[in-house]
């Protein structure tokens, strides 16, 4: 859209021209190479333009990774716990900041102003963890099978890395890659999501502002087309982490093998809540609300599915719906809100698509599946509650990633019956249960296929130093969070030190 379009913002009711915003290459902010721009809505109230981005294409990718990989050549020089001081330093700035940029996020993506506070608070913890983790960059000393020689290994940085993100996180999981990957000596290019460029841009500014180096992190805004696939698909782009949908994972992994780029690839969910008969009731309720409505169902781990045993089974539906009838939905800069919109009117879209889908199944429609779009509504992307009962577990809106505010609750007779309908899906992010037993709990540890699981916690809620991933359709294999991101944005060289003076040969020369 045109950059001269006027706009009247929602929160302060004057007549303003919204603030363009530039791509960030060398240490500049710069305009792109297309001279296009695409605007940011809030989808509370689309008539809140929160800015124009750049509309990049190949040219703007090509100039920040030619930045990134000059900085490069310095950045990897530089002593790692020099390094993160600088991300001590960003994690303080970021504290102070707080606020304004939580409200930032709220308006760009749309869910509640105590979740936006958590994303910013989700990239302070990591910026002090991975700050923590530049002294503690260890490699293993071990002895060598021959004497008078010294075997050690070494972390070493891979080299320049490209970042695609997504809308749900919009500071948090930024974080997640660009943190550990400086603090391991790489530099970074990000494209972040279309949808929400802003708080990618604040997370950067606070790291700048911190003595970030020019071109060590380059941010490059757009679509995926013109400006995701370029980053991918570049030479000199050593390892590629996104995060996203399985759809665009599996174009990504197959483009990256091509080059032997590292890829992590972070995907759907479709994760489950097992409620046994045993369960504190009232806690289990609570954090299945949490669970499936928290951030409008928008997360990978989002509680989609509640398994529950039959004993329990009819009081928990009961229950459940009535508390969801009464959550309160709107814009999420109204502190008394309690979910916000679905991210855009595509995204609804394909949440009422799924609500229909339920319905022909034979899922009965306990409370919601409509949209709200009068009144206050009238210009956001908003949606009700929506708790479907008496699923069958081979029903569609049981087995496929909504990405929405609909939850599908089915029965079970026990706890391996449970596991059962809980492991039958093609994704394995994040699973939990509810019960008293630790027998059973110890039990669903072990055989919940996911990488993640909460004992009497709603599958969402993980922490910056555990690692963040999960099997099957899910990802491939790597981890996000803790010392599993340092291992894949760091490679490891093996060395070998020999004062014997003389030629050794492993496996040949062996001492008699």
């Amino acid at each position: 859209m045109a950059t001269d379009t006027y706009t009247k913002p929602i929160i302060d009711g004057t007549a303003t021209r919204p603030k363009v915003y530039k791509n960030f290459i060398d240490g500049e902010w710069v305009e792109s190479s297309t001279g296009q721009t695409f605007e940011n809505h809030n989808p509370a109230d689309t008539r809140d333009v929160v800015g124009l981005f750049q509309k990049s294409g190949k040219a703007d990718v090509d100039a920040a990774v030619q930045a990134a990989k000059q900085a490069y050549q310095k950045w990897r020089l530089v002593p790692a716990p020099r390094r993160a001081e600088i991300i001590y330093a960003a994690a303080e700035i970021l504290l102070e900041r707080k606020e304004e940029y939580s409200r930032g996020m709220t308006r760009e993506m749309g869910k509640v102003l105590k979740e936006t506070r958590g994303d910013v608070q989700e990239a302070i913890d990591c910026a002090y963890y991975m700050a923590g983790e530049g002294r503690r960059l260890f490699g293993p000393t071990t002895p060598s099978e021959l004497p008078n020689k010294f075997a050690m290994a070494v972390r070493q940085p891979v080299g320049l890395c490209g970042m695609i993100t997504p809308w749900n996180f919009p500071m948090a999981i930024p974080s997640w890659k660009l943190l550990p990957a400086i603090v391991s000596g790489n530099t970074c290019v990000i494209k972040s999501a279309q949808d929400t460029p802003l708080s990618t841009f604040n997370l950067v500014q606070a790291l700048v502002d911190a003595g970030l180096p020019k071109g060590v992190i380059n941010i490059v805004t757009g679509f995926g087309p013109e400006a995701g696939a370029p980053l991918v698909e570049h030479t000199d782009v050593r390892a590629i982490s996104f995060t996203g949908s399985s759809a665009v994972g599996r174009t990504i992994g197959t483009t990256a093998a091509q080059t032997f780029k590292h890829c992590s690839l972070e995907m759907g969910g479709k994760n489950a809540m097992i409620v046994l008969d045993d369960a504190n009731l009232d806690l289990a309720i609570e954090g299945g609300l949490w669970g499936a409505f928290g951030t409008t169902g928008q997360r990978c781990t989002a509680t989609s599915r509640i398994i529950v045993q039959e004993g329990v089974y009819r009081e928990f539906i009961n229950r459940y719906v009535e508390r969801a009838k009464k959550l309160k939905v709107g814009n999420g800069l109204d502190e008394s809100v309690d979910m916000g919109p679905a991210i855009n009117e595509l995204q609804l879209k394909s949440d009422l698509n799924y609500i229909e889908i339920g319905k022909n199944e034979g899922a009965k429609l306990k409370t919601g599946g409509n949209r709200l779009d009068k009144g206050e509504y009238q210009y956001g992307w908003f949606l009700e509650p929506t708790v479907f009962a008496d699923v069958d577990p081979k029903m569609r809106i049981a087995q496929e990633e909504i990405f929405g505010p609909v939850v599908a609750i089915m029965p079970c007779e026990n706890l391996e019956h449970a596991i059962q309908i809980s492991n039958d899906v093609q994704y394995g992010l994040s699973s939990s249960l509810y019960t008293k037993d630790v027998n059973k709990a110890f039990s669903a540890i072990r055989d919940l296929d996911a990488g993640i699981t909460y004992i009497n916690a709603p599958t969402i809620g993980a922490e910056v130093h555990l690692p963040f991933g999960g099997t099957k359709a899910t990802g491939n294999g790597h981890r996000e969070g803790g010392v599993g991101a340092i291992e894949f944005f760091s490679e490891w060289k093996a060395v070998y030190v020999d004062y014997s003076d003389r030629l050794q040969r492993a496996q040949i020369d062996r001492p008699e």
